[in-house]
């Protein structure tokens, strides 16, 4: 290929240099990946990236130039400490595909020559320029697949086919743009998005990076959404030094372990399910299910137990059971283009991901027999269907039995296991205590069921006021719980939406009086000491907590001692309001 390249061409080629940028275990902070990103083309003329490629394009060498800089890319790489335990994540023009010297096995050349197998590369392909002929790029694509290389699209979500290629291509990995990550914290319909779009690619079973992370918010929310790998400025720039590519990254490290919350282990309920090799032979399938009559699942993993999905048992049987079936599957017996047939894309996700994640990830599929767990991208076990659910009945009888009857909100065990995943966050929260003033003198006067009118009002104003992003909950009698992690929202925003709530209650309940106490604005009813003494209409005194992420504190003792002095405060304040905050 070189000789295809003038010596301007090679000169050129002498002088530009990668840069590598890491690729983590969102849940790890171990490497998975790095990046190889072109560097030094200003020392050749040109002002971007996209301009060489576009002048090499026109010149009609873009090919021959590609694999030059792939042998250039992967010389480098071998250089990193511990390269044999990750992969190079190599960028591919797509435009490369209309050359007319393209032609197969190149790459495996390169690899060979540096000592590395095919798991060590991971083409991505770019949105970037609009695709000439899909036909021949799918021909391209299907090739590496087909020769096990890793197939990634980059950009994902802002080019021109993004779920076009997803449907088409069904990549192993895919990037998702940093348009969507950036402020994906305070962006309620960024995080929609991206969680719908991470929901779809696992069912696939393919891998979700999220690329251009630059802030540990956006870093926690891509974990809680179920990203599994990540890369940005936050992690580490792109660098030209090799030696400062590490094994772990101790700041991510932390920051994941600290973001343990409240996961209740899927440890109990995996079944440690025996796997098979993508290129083992297809009568060691045959008699993996003849020896394990019980299991109808067998999940497959690349040589590094890396798992790529499952075959099922009836597609085996199809076979088995039709004319000729066993001598078909039998044919060409180490053809494991045969076993890639038979696989069918499986949930992945990590042994760290929550409870409540892995059972929307379920939900969403009817169809799914269950998820392949992972723990540091390895295989490690398989949460079947019947698994699931028995997670999901378990975590229902839990919220029943706290659910407050009158309500139907959660009641104070949910409460405190939200009060303590706050010490293991690092965002900020507001926390809100309400309390109905008059409340036992309103239920004295005007009986039970109309107290229980009156929670039921407060409740719904809670409800349909506050969006899925609060915790709304039901203390007991007339207490009543909300908290927000406000991911930098102004706190004024919060505290006017209070206003309103309690602004509303008041107005509403009105109606809740006849006329004549209406008019009076009270009524008379005995205090506590037995003596009679004129109340004031129903009103809403609401003490406000907030949660600094910077807070230190023994946060679940400190919270409730603070909500609870705060709550004699408000009744006092003129705006029946009281705000306080841990620094």
């Amino acid at each position: 290929m070189e000789n295809n390249l003038s010596k301007l061409w090679r000169e050129n080629l002498e002088l530009l240099d990668f840069a590598f940028q890491p690729i983590l275990n969102t849940h790890t902070g171990k490497i998975f990946a790095v990046e190889a990103l072109l560097r030094n083309y200003e020392n050749i003329g040109y002002k971007s990236i996209f301009s060489l490629f576009d002048d090499v394009y026109k010149n009609n060498l873009l090919y021959a130039f590609d694999i030059m800089l792939r042998n250039k890319a992967i010389e480098k790489f071998v250089t990193i400490k511990n390269y044999k335990d990750i992969k190079l994540f190599y960028n591919l023009d797509n435009r490369l595909f209309e050359m007319q010297d393209f032609t197969k096995g190149n790459t495996l050349k390169i690899l060979k020559k540096f000592d590395l197998n095919k798991n060590a590369l991971c083409f991505e392909i770019s949105e970037r320029h609009e695709i000439a002929c899909n036909s021949n790029l799918e021909n391209v694509i299907n090739h590496y697949k087909e020769s096990d290389f890793c197939i990634a699209i980059d950009d994902f979500g802002v080019g021109y086919s993004g779920y076009k290629l997803l449907y088409d291509m069904l990549p192993n990995i895919i990037k998702i743009d940093r348009f969507f990550l950036a402020n994906l914290e305070k962006d309620a319909k960024k995080r929609v998005m991206v969680k719908s779009i991470c929901n779809l690619a696992i069912q696939l079973g393919i891998k979700i990076i999220a690329e251009g992370v630059e802030t540990k918010e956006e870093l926690l929310v891509c974990k809680e959404i179920g990203c599994h790998y990540i890369q940005g400025y936050f992690i580490q720039r792109p660098t030209q030094e090799c030696d400062e590519i590490l094994n772990e990254y101790e700041h991510i490290k932390e920051l994941v372990q600290i973001d343990k919350r409240s996961k209740n282990s899927i440890q109990a309920y995996l079944d440690k399910i025996e796997t098979l090799n993508i290129h083992s032979q297809m009568s060691d399938i045959i008699e993996y299910f003849n020896k394990n009559k019980q299991i109808s699942i067998l999940p497959i993993v690349s040589a590094n137990n890396e798992p790529y999905g499952i075959i099922q048992e009836n597609k085996i049987k199809e076979y088995l059971y039709s004319p000729y079936g066993h001598s078909l599957l039998l044919k060409n017996n180490a053809d494991c283009s045969k076993i890639k047939n038979l696989i069918t894309p499986c949930g992945i996700t990590d042994l760290d991901t929550s409870l409540s994640n892995i059972i929307e990830l379920f939900s969403s599929n009817p169809e799914s027999v269950g998820i392949i767990i992972t723990k540091d991208t390895k295989y490690y076990g398989f949460l079947s269907a019947r698994a699931i659910i028995t997670v999901m009945n378990e975590k229902n009888l839990i919220y029943a039995r706290d659910q407050n009857p009158l309500t139907k909100l959660p009641g104070n065990s949910m409460i405190e296991e939200y009060i303590a995943k706050i010490d293991t966050m690092h965002n900020s929260y507001i926390l809100c205590y309400f309390d109905l003033d008059n409340f036992k003198a309103y239920n004295d006067v005007y009986g039970f069921r109309n107290g229980d009118r009156v929670l039921l009002l407060f409740s719904e104003i809670l409800k349909k006021h506050f969006s899925c992003d609060y915790f709304v909950a039901h203390i007991g009698g007339d207490d009543f719980f909300s908290a927000v992690s406000f991911h930098g929202m102004d706190e004024n925003i919060f505290i006017d939406e209070i206003c309103q709530i309690t602004n509303k209650f008041t107005h509403d309940v009105q109606s809740f009086y006849n006329e004549e106490d209406k008019n009076k604005g009270y009524i008379e009813a005995k205090d506590r000491e037995g003596n009679m003494k004129n109340f004031p209409l129903l009103s809403v005194s609401t003490s406000i907590l907030i949660v600094r992420k910077s807070t230190t504190c023994q946060c679940e003792k400190d919270i409730n001692a603070i909500l609870s002095q705060q709550k004699k405060y408000a009744k006092n304040e003129l705006d029946h309001i009281s705000i306080s905050s841990l620094i």
